[in-house]
């Protein structure tokens, strides 16, 4: 606010009001209108979305794949998969998310508390294993960081 007042202080002394601008967004007072709290309600929802999402990419990386006709589907984890640098490699998922039509490959954690939760004795120390989201490869051995599924 402090900029605007200096910025009319300056201007003021060389130019004449000649009106206001009056739209969707300010009344003629120059009061926010129910469009700009709209529109800043779905700025900030859009940020937690984003902020949601980020977070979900740094719990479930993306997997590396590759794919050929001779070899099939290959997918492996490592400690860059995804972009994300981290200090564990994990083992490939499916990725199931509410409203997505399908899944994706992500690479889990496979020790210490589940994400977002304190160490306790209670998890079991299989890291987000057991998210409900996952599922494993069928013929993939459960512990490796690849698999390949043949064509």
């Amino acid at each position: 606010m402090l900029a605007v007042q200096s910025w009319l202080v300056f201007y003021g002394q060389h130019y004449e009001p000649v009106g206001k601008l009056v739209g969707r967004f300010y009344d003629e007072n120059g009061a926010p209108t129910e469009a700009l709290r709209q529109a800043e309600a779905a700025i900030e929802e859009a940020q937690k979305l984003k902020a949601e999402s980020e977070q979900r990419q740094q719990q479930f990386p993306s997997c590396n794949s590759e794919w050929s006709s001779a070899k099939g589907s290959r997918f492996w984890c490592s400690r860059q998969s995804g972009g994300v640098s981290r200090d564990w490699t994990g083992v490939p998922r499916k990725l199931y998310q509410p409203g997505s039509r399908g899944s994706r490959c992500v690479c889990v954690r496979t020790a210490g508390a589940p994400w977002g939760q304190p160490d306790s004795a209670e998890h079991g120390d299989r890291g987000d294993l057991d998210n409900p989201q996952l599922e494993e490869y069928k013929g993939c051995d459960p512990l490796a960081s690849q698999c390949v599924l043949k064509v």
